[in-house]
C-alpha cells in the first residue's frame, strides 16, 4: 500500500456479550491493520438494566472493540433504547472514555445529528449516520436521548379487486426528517473530503428484496455529497448499488455477533416467537447455530473493504466472509466457501434489481464502478 493510499474496512452489526473476544480471532489482524475500521454497535451496554445485565451487555463487554481495533462506531439503530436513556448515557461514556469514536445517537437531536470527523494521512472523512427503520421510541428529541433518524412512511395500497387480499406496499421518507439529513449532509460536505453515510436500514430475514425508500435515501444522499453509502440492520446480506459513479452497500449482513435465542427480539421475547417468526420471516434458524439465531443464508456476509487516494474512492471492493457455528466470521478468500458467497451475492444483487458487478482480485472481490452508473 502507497503511503497516501489509505484502507478502510467496515463492518456490520455487532452485538456482544460476556468473553466474546474470541469472535474477532479470525478477522482481528485484517481489522487491526487498515487504516481507518468501521462497525454498527447494535445495542446499549449498561449496569444500570437489569435485561442488559442478565445478557452479558455490561459497559465491560465492549472491551473487544478496542482489541480488535475499531476507529469509529456507528450507534443509530432499532436497538438503541432498548436500556432506555442509562443505556444509551453509559455506551456513549464508555466509548468516549477508551477513545472509540462514534456518531448517530447522543443525549439530544442536535448530539445525535452532529457529524464525525476523522483525519487519516492528511485525508478528513466524515461520519452521519441515521436510523431508518424505528421504533420511534429510539428516536432522539430536542431534549430527549435517542438516535439520528429518517422516518419512513409505509402506505398499503389495494391495486385489485379482492378485498382483504395482498395489498402493494409503497415507502417513501418522510419529509422533515429527510430534509434534516440533507441539511446536514450540505452542512458536513464542505468540511472533508470523503463523506460517508451509515444507514440503519432494510427488512429484516428476507433474502435479497432492497424497498423503494432505502434506495430513495441512499441517492438523496448522493446527490447532496455523499461518497459511499453503508448500510445494516437487515442481519441478511444486500446487494451493491452504483449511482452517480458512487457505491451503495444496501447490507453488510452481520459483523460479530454473540446473540442468546432468548434475546432474538426487540424487547420482551413473546412465548410463541419461534412460531411468529416463521410465520413473518419464512424460516427457522440453524440449530447448531447456539448464538447465532438468524437466517440460514445469514451465513453468508462481507466486510467492506475501501482504498481512498488524494481525498477520493479509488477503489471499492469486499472480503467475503463465512460465518461458523460459533458465530465467528472466517475469511474465506478464494476458496469454495468465498466462490459461495460470490455467487449468493451476483444472485442477489440480480434479483433485486441492482447494477453492481463483481470480480476477483486475489482473495478479495472488487465492484466494478462506471461513472455512467446511475
Amino acid at each position: 500500500m502507497g503511503s497516501n493510499e489509505i484502507r478502510m474496512i467496515a463492518v456490520g452489526d455487532i452485538i456482544l456479550g460476556r468473553d466474546c473476544d474470541y469472535l474477532f480471532d479470525h478477522a482481528r489482524e485484517l481489522l487491526k491493520a487498515a487504516d481507518l475500521t468501521v462497525g454498527q454497535l447494535e445495542n446499549p451496554y449498561t449496569d444500570r438494566d437489569e435485561n442488559a445485565v442478565a445478557l452479558g451487555r455490561s459497559p465491560s463487554s465492549m472491551q473487544p472493540l478496542i482489541h480488535a481495533g475499531f476507529d469509529v462506531l456507528t450507534l443509530a439503530g432499532n436497538h438503541l433504547a432498548d436500556s432506555g436513556n442509562a443505556g444509551i448515557e453509559d455506551t456513549i461514556r464508555w466509548l468516549d472514555e477508551h477513545g472509540i469514536a462514534h456518531v448517530g445517537a447522543g443525549m439530544n437531536l442536535e448530539e445525535a445529528r452532529r457529524p464525525l470527523i476523522v483525519e487519516r494521512k492528511g485525508t478528513r472523512f466524515g461520519f452521519l449516520n441515521y436510523n431508518c427503520v424505528g421504533p420511534k421510541e429510539t428516536y432522539a428529541g430536542y431534549s430527549k436521548p435517542g438516535n439520528a433518524y429518517v422516518d419512513v412512511i409505509t402506505h398499503y395500497e389495494l391495486d385489485h379487486a379482492n378485498p382483504g387480499g395482498q395489498p402493494k406496499i409503497y415507502t417513501s421518507p418522510e419529509f422533515r426528517s429527510f430534509q434534516r439529513m440533507k441539511e446536514d449532509i450540505a452542512a458536513l460536505r464542505p468540511n472533508c473530503d470523503v463523506l460517508i453515510v451509515a444507514l440503519h436500514k432494510g427488512v429484516v430475514h428476507t433474502p435479497a428484496e432492497v424497498k423503494e425508500y432505502e434506495r430513495q435515501i441512499a441517492y438523496a444522499a448522493i446527490d447532496g455529497g455523499a461518497d459511499l453509502i453503508l448500510s445494516h440492520h437487515a442481519h441478511i446480506l444486500r446487494g451493491i448499488e452504483v449511482y452517480r459513479g458512487k457505491a451503495i452497500f444496501h447490507g453488510l449482513c452481520n459483523g460479530f455477533v454473540f446473540l442468546p435465542v432468548k434475546a432474538f427480539s426487540t424487547g420482551p421475547m413473546p412465548e410463541d416467537w419461534a412460531r411468529r417468526r416463521k410465520a413473518m420471516f419464512g424460516f427457522e434458524p440453524d440449530p447448531e447455530y447456539v448464538t447465532y439465531p438468524f437466517h440460514p443464508e445469514a451465513k453468508y456476509t462481507i466486510f467492506a473493504d475501501v482504498t481512498f487516494r488524494d481525498g477520493k474512492v479509488e477503489q471499492v471492493g469486499f472480503i467475503p466472509c463465512w460465518v461458523n457455528k460459533t458465530g465467528q466470521p472466517e475469511l474465506v478468500g478464494r476458496s469454495d466457501k468465498g466462490e459461495e458467497v460470490m455467487a449468493y451475492m451476483r444472485k442477489i444483487t440480480d434479483i433485486a434489481g441492482l447494477n453492481g458487478r463483481y470480480e476477483w482480485e486475489g482473495d478479495r472481490i472488487i465492484v466494478q464502478i462506471d461513472e455512467t452508473d446511475d
